[in-house]
């Protein structure tokens, strides 16, 4: 049973304007460790690449709080959630901390999308209730 559906579409040049004022700051409170990592490698390698992923993450990220109807409120934080790459290339939406306990509790499985081009990134996610939780 579909529990959520969200999308998002981010403008590449607000993050940006975002870097420019905050510095890694800015990326630190929205990418998780391993999020960071490939955000500072493929920011060397090619800056713009590395805008257009972390705008990716941002979009995705917002789009995954709507699906699952919470916003940015707790337990949902920037950092709990990552969007992460399957061995075949396809992104997965990787939970940590309290939003990993609450959304297992749940019975929740999400589907992720992501995409960019030049000035946009665009995601959408499906959040699936696998079945129904137990009452305490």
């Amino acid at each position: 049973m579909i529990y959520g559906i969200g999308t998002d579409i981010c403008d590449v040049r607000r993050i940006r304007t975002s870097i420019e004022r905050h510095g890694d700051r800015f990326a630190l409170k929205i990418l998780s460790d391993a999020e960071f990592a490939t955000w500072k490698q493929r920011s060397a390698r090619w800056p713009e690449r590395g805008m257009r992923y972390l705008a990716t993450r941002f979009s995705a990220k917002e789009a995954f709080s709507k699906a699952i109807g919470m916003g940015m409120r707790m337990p949902m934080t920037w950092r709990h959630c990552e969007i992460a790459k399957a061995p075949s290339g396809k992104p997965k939406i990787v939970l940590h901390g309290a939003l990993k306990v609450w959304f297992e509790a749940q019975h929740l499985n999400a589907h992720v999308t992501v995409t960019d081009e030049t000035d946009y990134a665009v995601s959408f996610v499906v959040v699936e209730q696998t079945e129904t939780p137990s009452q305490p």
